[in-house]
């Protein structure tokens, strides 16, 4: 039988201090005691970074399981966002994993607030949960709808248009390149075999301004057209000139999932929230409305792609 090792130089303590660890029935402890699910971006965030971390250290599931002495099911549980792990449980994974510094505390806010409805992501400490989060919506959604008034969006962008927002934006090549690569790869759940369901309400102004270079441009407006084809994308223009209207205040995302609630996404340029509460969704979806209503249909907002890439 083949066993997986925990790599050198984490330390172990078999089950002499996790939480349940002098309880005569560690697992039926775990069970009883077993938080309810939530759906909630935090709740969500947390489950995908356990995953993550314990997975990048290469170790295996059932190993961290048997030393925090609970069952395989329960842990795997956690890390799918199927129960929530109590905020002392998540301590106990992070340090048999090693975890140390900023970011066990960043997870551990997290396990904190996993119940909270909304997550407001402020700092440059936040980033890379952020992206994570990010990451796991778009993989796990069935349908997601994107307004943007003024870029093209995230899922729609071409590697020269995503670089030239980073090069205007002074970061890094090498932090640069490793942003493109995950921005492509995110892109990936567009073309997958079960692809998600993508409805972008752009802004006229997002095709009018030159990002980049007009080449750069050019090719960006000739990527929507090619891919507004697919079955499972939908591109609708919002024309400039209404006058005001509530999508003029920012972008924004809403991801719909099977069997639970959606969560909206606004960014700005230093912080990012993600949304979970009824009255915010809501909210959200009466501005989608009503871009619906003022936006091209898609056979014009194809023509007029045609007249902007030439």
């Amino acid at each position: 039988m083949r066993v997986t090792r925990m790599p050198e130089g984490m330390a172990f303590h078999r089950h002499s201090w996790t939480p349940f660890a002098q309880s005569g029935n560690r697992r039926d402890s775990y069970y009883r005691l077993m938080k309810p699910t939530s759906s909630g971006p935090a709740a969500r965030t947390l489950a995908a970074s356990l995953r993550e971390e314990r997975e990048g250290r290469k170790v295996g599931l059932r190993v961290l399981a048997d030393e925090l002495g609970i069952l395989p099911q329960l842990l795997s549980a956690w890390e799918k966002g199927h129960r929530l792990p109590s905020v002392e449980d998540v301590s106990a994974i992070l340090a048999l994993l090693g975890i140390r510094g900023e970011k066990r505390d960043r997870i551990r806010t997290l396990a904190r607030h996993a119940r909270e409805p909304n997550w407001l992501a402020s700092s440059n400490t936040d980033i890379s949960h952020a992206l994570t989060a990010l990451l796991t919506f778009e993989s796990t959604a069935t349908k997601i709808t994107a307004w943007s008034p003024l870029l093209v969006p995230g899922l729609l962008q071409t590697p020269d248009y995503i670089r030239s927002i980073m090069e205007a934006s002074s970061v890094a090549v090498e932090e640069a390149d490793k942003r493109l690569r995950i921005r492509l790869k995110r892109q990936g759940v567009l073309t997958r075999r079960d692809p998600v369901a993508l409805r972008a309400l752009i802004g006229e102004w997002a095709l009018r301004e030159t990002i980049g270079s007009p080449a750069v441009m050019s090719d960006q407006i000739d990527h929507l057209l090619e891919i507004s084809q697919r079955t499972n994308i939908s591109v609708r223009v919002v024309p400039a000139g209404l006058g005001y209207h509530t999508g003029l205040l920012g972008p924004f995302e809403i991801y719909e999932f099977p069997g639970t609630p959606p969560i909206t996404f606004v960014e700005h340029a230093h912080s990012s929230a993600f949304l979970h509460e009824k009255t915010q969704t809501l909210a959200h979806q009466r501005v989608v409305k009503m871009l619906g209503e003022q936006a091209l249909s898609e056979a014009a907002s194809r023509e007029l792609l045609q007249e902007a890439a030439h």
